[in-house]
């Protein structure tokens, strides 16, 4: 594997993800500069220097070379030139198709081991839908693209943003991009283990790798108020989720649950537990996002390959306005770093 590339997908090119990109070059150390590429369009980089009133120049490359000018972003290209004239801020089928193409690229770069991590920028569901890509998201379409039968999704947040925890903190979901009655219907016992499985996993190397020798501690979430309070609000905790939690202890794990989800997350960023296995989407995004939307990191488990992400989305309202926020970018293109090397991130 090349430990040195780094390939950044374009995203949604009618969303943030160009004008991020651009602008977060600016503050990357010229040593990452000469290790990372975009995937994607030229132009529309381009587009996106221009409309931020910068002068970064834009290369097309065809093929991957050891390293890159750090004055320049190179750009493997993907797509045709109709996509160069999208609009922004619109939903359609040209931009889906371009953000698509643009993951196809990468993951199989990364599958070749011709390059050590990707970094996505934000894509846009129903437009991949509207190019006939019948994919819930990346994390669906990465999975299959690597042949890997159960993936997780985790919010992380490096350390030096929860100051009590000690390798950072993360979310992983037991269920992820699916209506909330669907999700609860399909929550079982298997995969909130399994969720729980690569969650420990995870941040037992990042342990080691900041050289702390302990376990990692890892909480359950639980699905209904106040822990179902033995029954009397729900059944989940004790046929379900509890099960897991037996089950994962039996195999050395160091987890605890099902615990209330009101005061989970303040127990966490307090230093109580390293991750939480939330049971849907929003259980453990809008908890975690509140405690810093813009620096935290989605990380894909489960994968035999390092991919990163902002855990933001495309903001097609603040596209092309210079608004948008680059720093949950940077901090992914920290951790897929870190992640690819296995050493600490800070």
């Amino acid at each position: 594997m090349n430990q040195k590339l780094v390939a950044i997908t374009m995203g949604d090119p009618a969303g943030i993800g160009p004008e991020i990109i651009v602008a977060a070059w600016q503050r990357l150390p010229e040593a990452s500069r000469r290790r990372c590429f975009v995937v994607g369009r030229s132009e529309i980089l381009k587009r996106a220097s221009r409309d931020l009133g910068l002068s970064i120049p834009v290369q097309t490359i065809m093929q991957l070379p050891e390293s890159f000018d750090d004055d320049s972003i190179s750009c493997l290209e993907v797509g045709d030139t109709k996509s160069d004239s999208i609009e922004i801020g619109k939903c359609s089928a040209t931009a889906g198709d371009v953000a698509f193409q643009s993951i196809i690229q990468a993951t199989q770069l990364a599958i070749d081991g011709r390059i050590s991590a990707m970094v996505t920028a934000p894509i846009n569901k129903m437009a991949l839908r509207m190019a006939g890509h019948e994919f819930p998201g990346h994390t669906e379409l990465i999975a299959e693209l690597c042949g890997v039968q159960f993936v997780a999704m985790m919010l992380y947040l490096s350390r030096g943003y929860v100051p009590s925890s000690t390798v950072g903190l993360g979310v992983a979901h037991a269920t992820l991009h699916q209506a909330l009655r669907s999700a609860i219907d399909s929550l079982n016992t298997d995969t909130i283990l399994k969720t729980s499985q690569l969650t420990y996993e995870f941040f037992k190397r990042r342990l080691l790798a900041g050289g702390f020798q302990r376990p990692p501690h890892v909480a359950v979430a639980a699905l209904n108020p106040h822990g179902g309070e033995a029954g009397l609000f729900g059944s989940e905790e004790i046929n379900v989720i509890q099960p897991a939690v037996n089950m994962g202890i039996q195999l050395g794990l160091a987890l605890n649950g099902p615990l209330p989800c009101d005061t989970l997350m303040a127990r966490a960023v307090n230093g109580e537990f390293d991750a939480v296995v939330a049971m849907y989407h929003d259980q453990g995004h809008i908890a975690f996002k509140l405690l810093n939307m813009h620096r935290a990191v989605n990380v894909t488990l489960g994968l035999p390959i390092v991919r990163t992400s902002p855990a933001h989305g495309t903001a097609f309202e603040l596209a092309g306005s210079g608004k948008a926020d680059f720093g949950g970018l940077l901090e992914a293109l920290r951790l897929a770093d870190a992640l690819a090397s296995e050493k600490e991130v800070h």
